[in-house]
């Protein structure tokens, strides 16, 4: 059997999604005008810096509908989650420039531990 690579579609080959586990960095606020809200998610580095030290990166991830609903109403400040989103871009204009901006969407949020648990 073989294969024909040759009528294989473009999309085919591409892959837009982002997995990340980290302590939400302060309470959920509930959903804005526009039907979102952001989450910071606290997300260890895996290796020491000069000092010998952990650092943590804040990743900002954008979340509405049910999602943010759950997210609000079940998770607080400490807790564990896991986000499983894509990576979106958009463009703007400001100041007659092309200024573009780089969003991490969460699709999916997953409650791993409370941190009164921990």
């Amino acid at each position: 059997m073989s294969i024909d690579l040759t009528k294989k579609k473009e999309s085919d080959n591409v892959l837009n999604q982002i997995v990340l586990v980290g302590r939400l960095s302060e309470n959920v606020k509930e959903k804005n005008e526009k039907g979102f809200t952001i989450i910071t998610l606290n997300v260890p580095r895996s290796f020491k810096n000069d000092n010998g030290e952990y650092e943590s990166d804040f990743i900002d991830i954008k979340i509405s509908g049910v999602v943010a609903d759950n997210t609000h109403e079940y998770c607080k400040k400490g807790d564990v989650v896991g986000v499983k989103g894509r990576i979106q871009t958009t463009t703007i204009k400001k100041d007659n420039k092309d200024i573009k901006i780089t969003e991490i969407i969460g699709e999916k949020i997953t409650f791993l531990s409370s941190k009164s648990e921990s």
